[in-house]
């Protein structure tokens, strides 16, 4: 089925459209291997970084600096050593090696928006720091495909409610797109937006939630692969 030209579609970046959190599960891997416990698996200091990194996404939102007090303070936790300054340094270098990284967008991202913002409304909607995910976005080469860029703290149902009135929008031409069902889709079902939901086969952790159902009246699509909103849209 294909939709009618109009419609507006708030798209999420990281992991949606270029790939992110395997850039932070190979520096959370080599975290694990410096840090060399001797009583926890490798298994179990992920959790316990798990912990901690909820409990930063609470007090310092997301992001980079968050990312390495995350490390950071996992280290000083389960570390019998203390954190000296090169160790302090060497644990940094892990999250610092993320910035590094060069756009990677994933296959058949830059074809498909070129497509459908000839045909629709696109706003890109991704939270995190807002510095850091406007840099990506210029770095990416599809900037010029969006109308509008939204970059809340929390992607929650009052940051949707909130775009829904800024950009006056109507829910039954609305459609929220992107690969985390906590983030993502099931805050924007919950307002009463469509939505699609694209798997990522490595979403973050802390991203994972069961898949809620559409409101009545409005549709949930679950698709393999970003290229094929083409074929809706």
């Amino acid at each position: 089925m294909r939709f009618v030209s109009g419609q507006t579609l708030l798209i999420d970046a990281d992991d949606t459209l270029w790939e992110n959190n395997i850039y932070f599960e190979r520096a959370i891997a080599s975290f694990i291997s410096f840090l060399d416990h001797k009583e926890h698996s490798r298994e179990e200091v992920r959790e316990k970084l798990n912990e901690v990194e909820r409990e930063t996404v609470r007090m310092h939102g997301y992001g980079m600096s968050s990312f390495r007090h995350s490390l950071l303070t996992c280290y000083e936790r389960l570390s019998c050593e203390p954190l000296t300054a090169e160790n302090r340094e060497q644990v940094a270098n892990f999250a610092n090696s993320i910035a590094a990284q060069e756009i990677e967008l994933l296959p058949g991202v830059e074809e498909t928006l070129q497509e459908l913002c000839s045909r629709h409304r696109l706003i890109l909607m991704t939270k995190g720091n807002e510095a850091e995910q406007a840099d990506k976005l210029s770095r990416s080469g599809v900037a010029a495909c969006f109308s509008a860029v939204e970059v809340p703290r929390e992607k929650d149902t009052h940051a949707y409610s909130s775009v829904v009135r800024r950009h006056g929008l109507s829910p039954d031409s609305a459609w929220m797109i992107g690969n985390s069902p906590k983030s993502d889709i099931n805050p924007a079902l919950a307002v009463g937006l469509n939505a699609i939901f694209i798997k990522h086969p490595h979403t973050w952790v802390l991203e994972h939630d069961q898949v809620a159902e559409a409101k009545e009246g409005r549709r949930l699509l679950e698709l393999a692969r970003f290229a094929e909103l083409g074929r809706h849209f």
